[in-house]
């Protein structure tokens, strides 16, 4: 039988994973200085890893399950080093680089991102984003802070001009997406797309947008920045339920005086 975390055992893990992360974003910011930068691989359409995207994922993991003994999903290696892991009550999950288009290309908007869901609730999240200057975290019940500055989204005064990011996925017909875009336009909302849906998000915990939406998104883009989020008032779908862990789907983020206006226009419930 599992024994359940304590709150010792959280802050443990808070503690070694926030800096953790920031070593991370380190190495991949020494990477990106390296010909290794163009050392890619296609994985799929607008789909790709570098070599600093799998230094980087196996050198949290290493350090995870070495000094945890914890179950973690990533991006690029899964759930390789641990049989049935999806059955643990306590797993991490890792996008080692989110933004990788951004990456290679030298465009500040990527990040590490970490988070660590316990019980099926994302209840730790880390994002790094070395090349902007910004370290994002958040402990489910403590709030959410973007360099040592505490977070909120947007308020109703805002109403007036909303602006939302919308990403968009391989894994859905394109048509989806635009049909997303030009519905936002007709409600009157202002849209952007940059590449980054872990900053995205974490864009709506500051108020610099008000609301993020995506027809499909996996959890390691979005695991760490839940927690963001909520923790700085914002509202999600029920992201983690069902198959979300292993096989992703739709996100939608905002802050509470928008969602039911993106619920209707996307369909995803909040």
């Amino acid at each position: 039988m599992t024994r359940a975390m304590t709150s010792a055992d959280l802050e443990a893990r808070y503690a070694f994973a926030r800096e953790l992360v920031k070593e991370a974003g380190r190495l991949a910011v020494d990477m990106r200085k390296s010909a290794s930068v163009h050392d890619i691989e296609t994985k799929g359409p607008r789909d790709f890893a570098t070599a600093a995207d799998k230094a980087v994922e196996e050198l949290i993991v290493k350090r995870l399950t070495e000094r945890f003994g914890d179950a973690v999903l990533g991006e690029e290696f899964g759930f390789d080093r641990e049989a049935g892991a999806l059955n643990t009550n306590t797993l991490w999950i890792v996008d080692p680089i989110d933004g990788t288009y951004n990456y290679m290309h030298g465009n500040p908007r990527w990040c590490v991102s970490l988070g660590l869901v316990v019980d099926g609730v994302a209840t730790l999240g880390f994002l790094d984003a070395p090349q902007s200057g910004h370290f994002y975290e958040a402990r489910r019940g403590t709030g959410s802070f973007r360099n040592g500055e505490r977070l909120q989204v947007s308020g109703p005064a805002m109403a007036h001009a909303p602006l939302v990011e919308s990403g968009t996925s391989s894994r859905k017909p394109l048509q989806h997406y635009l049909d997303t875009v030009r519905r936002l336009m007709e409600a009157g909302i202002e849209t952007r797309r940059l590449g980054s849906g872990a900053l995205g998000l974490a864009q709506v915990a500051t108020g610099e947008i008000d609301g993020y939406l995506e027809d499909h998104i996996n959890s390691w883009d979005v695991a760490a920045a839940l927690v963001i989020v909520t923790e700085a008032g914002g509202q999600v779908n029920d992201f983690l339920s069902g198959d979300g862990i292993r096989s992703g789907g739709p996100i939608l983020a905002a802050a509470p005086w928008l969602v039911g206006r993106l619920s209707d226009i996307s369909g995803v419930a909040v």
